[in-house]
């Protein structure tokens, strides 16, 4: 990677903050720093938690999707899900409205604070919701231990799951997990196995995952995650980074080049802002993403407080510094 000077990035640098419809990943407002390139806009958004090694990774896919072009497209549109926060049962419904035609829905479920039952409750709804025809998809973000995943996956297994995404943290658990419950057919995916990583093949080579979810970002790029699920011989699932719409475009770029796509994919985020820093944002149309770019026209309505925006450019900087350092290596 060819790596640009840090002036040549601050100059287009344009820091947003879009409210969301629901509280979603503990976060009430999503922040990242929009990139423009000769390519076309890009985004840098690591979560404000992730150091700054992690984070430099983020920034080398919004390098790399900004200032190089990227491989080509085998599709022109990305069938994707929804996406249902860890809400009452009786708020799925709304929920579910934002995403306009999506036959798939992805729940969260073992979110800190609740019981199984809001889970069995939540996964209940989104199944009456989408008919006996939809698919469903639980993801508990690696919450759950052993014992309570497989106990948890008898209590929704009458939901018909299309796989359960994230079960457990180790890969010893997941492969474990996966051994046990083979039996009621139910897949297991793997997600913060994969990018979160030092080494995001062995989850594979463990035998701990029967699919993987990649997110571009904190993959480092679009090549870097074909070069992941390629050399992982898995299916594989894309899925978002509750990215704004120019993020997903990234995303929407990664899983137009992948030569099969089985599962629909997790792009479908931006119907849960509020706002988006396009006009034309990249929500849910008859279930369907189109692959392009987007032009964020819209940044001065969704622009991050002053003290907001001095916290990213600065971070920027250090992960600048960082992507140097590891160049110069």
């Amino acid at each position: 990677m060819t790596l640009p000077p840090l002036p040549e990035l601050l100059v287009s640098a344009r820091v947003v903050a879009l409210p969301l419809t629901t509280r979603f990943r503990g976060i009430d407002v999503r922040e990242a720093v929009l990139l423009e390139g000769p390519e076309g806009w890009t985004e840098f958004s690591p979560f404000a938690e992730y150091d700054d090694a992690e984070a430099a990774t983020w920034l080398a896919a919004a390098i790399d999707f900004g200032w190089t072009p990227q491989p080509a497209p085998v599709r022109d549109e990305v069938r994707v899900n929804a996406t249902v926060p860890a809400v009452p049962a009786t708020e799925v419904p709304g929920i579910l409205e934002r995403f306009d035609g999506c036959r798939t829905a992805k729940v969260k479920v073992a979110e800190r604070g609740q019981r199984l039952a809001d889970d069995v409750a939540r996964v209940r709804a989104v199944r009456a919701a989408l008919g006996p025809e939809g698919r469903v998809r639980i993801d508990a973000n690696g919450a759950w231990n052993l014992d309570e995943a497989e106990h948890a996956l008898h209590a929704l297994a009458e939901f018909d799951l299309e796989y359960v995404e994230q079960p457990c943290a180790s890969l010893d658990e997941l492969a474990e997990l996966r051994r046990r419950v083979r039996y009621m057919g139910i897949p297991i995916a793997a997600d913060e196995s994969v990018r979160k990583a030092a080494d995001p093949l062995a989850v594979a080579r463990a035998g701990a995952a029967d699919l993987l979810v990649v997110k571009t970002q904190p993959l480092g790029g679009v090549r870097r995650a074909l070069e992941i699920v390629a050399e992982a011989g898995l299916p594989a699932v894309v899925s978002s980074a509750l990215d704004t719409s120019v993020g997903l475009s990234m995303g929407l770029a990664l899983a137009a080049a992948l030569p099969d796509l089985e599962f629909d994919c997790g792009l479908g985020t931006a119907a849960l802002f509020e706002a988006d820093a396009a006009s034309a944002p990249l929500r849910p149309e008859g279930g369907v993403l189109p692959v392009r770019r987007v032009v964020p026209d819209r940044v001065a309505e969704v622009a991050a407080p002053a003290d907001r925006t001095a916290w990213w450019l600065d971070r920027l900087a250090r992960c600048h510094a960082l992507l140097a350092a590891r160049t110069a290596d």
